[in-house]
C-alpha cells in the first residue's frame, strides 16, 4: 500500500467515509439469501489493501464472532491481506475454505446495521493528527501489527472476547492509514496491550 493509494483512499466527509462504503457494499451483498466471503470481498474491491482490511475486521467485531470458527477464519484473512500489502501486492489471495465461506445474509445485514452508529461516530471524528505514526515508513509497521493481529486470532480464540478486540485495533489501524489520523493507531496500541497481556495475567494468576 502506497502513501499515494492510501491518500486517494482518505475520507471526504463524514457521508462519503471508507467505512461506510464498505458497510454499504456489505449490506448490498447482504441481499442474497447465503453469500460467501468470497462475494463479499469482491463487492469491497481489492483495489486497497488496507480498506479491505475492514471488512473482516468490522465482522468480527460484531456479535457474529460468536459463530464457530469464523474469528479463526477473519484472523486468517486479516493476515493474508496485511501480508499483500507489506508485500505491495493488489491483488490479495485467499484459500478457497475461507472464500468459500457462506453466512446467511440476514445476520450479516443486521450485524451491519449493528455497525452503522459506532462507524459514523468515529468518520465524523478522524482528521489528519500525529502523522509520524502513520506516514511511510510506519505506515508499514501498522500493517505489520494487523498481521501479528490476524494470526494471534486463531490462537486466542477460546479466550472470551480477544477475538473481537483484535478486530477492533485492526479496525483502528487501518482506519488510521486509510485518514491518515494517527490518533486511532495509538488508540490500537493500547487496545493491543490490553489483549496481549490478559493471557499473561491469566496464565500468571492459575485462571487458566
Amino acid at each position: 500500500m502506497t502513501h499515494a493509494a492510501a491518500a486517494d483512499s482518505a475520507p471526504q466527509g463524514p457521508e462519503s467515509g471508507p467505512i461506510s462504503t464498505v458497510l454499504d457494499r456489505i449490506e448490498e451483498t447482504a441481499r442474497q439469501e447465503k453469500p460467501s466471503a468470497g462475494e463479499v470481498i469482491d463487492a469491497v474491491g481489492q483495489h486497497s489493501t488496507v480498506t479491505l482490511l475492514l471488512v473482516p475486521a468490522l465482522v468480527v467485531v460484531t456479535p457474529l464472532s460468536g459463530v464457530p470458527l469464523l474469528s479463526s477464519i477473519c484472523g486468517l484473512t486479516i493476515a493474508l491481506i496485511s501480508l499483500a500489502g507489506l508485500l505491495g501486492r493488489s491483488h490479495v489471495w485467499l484459500p478457497g475454505f475461507v472464500t468459500r465461506r457462506r453466512i446467511e445474509g440476514r445476520r450479516l445485514s443486521e450485524a451491519v446495521d449493528w455497525l452503522r452508529r459506532p462507524v459514523g461516530w468515529i468518520e465524523r471524528r478522524t482528521r489528519r493528527r500525529l502523522p509520524g505514526l502513520v506516514n511511510p515508513p510506519f505506515d508499514r509497521l501498522l500493517l505489520a501489527l494487523c498481521l501479528l493481529c490476524g494470526l494471534a486470532m486463531p490462537v486466542l480464540e477460546l479466550v472470551p472476547f480477544t477475538s473481537s478486540f483484535l478486530g477492533g485495533a485492526v479496525a483502528l489501524l487501518a482506519i488510521s492509514i486509510v485518514a491518515r489520523d494517527g490518533l486511532f493507531a495509538s488508540l490500537a496500541f493500547i487496545v493491543m496491550a490490553a489483549v496481549f497481556a490478559t493471557p499473561v495475567i491469566l496464565l500468571a494468576s492459575g485462571g487458566v
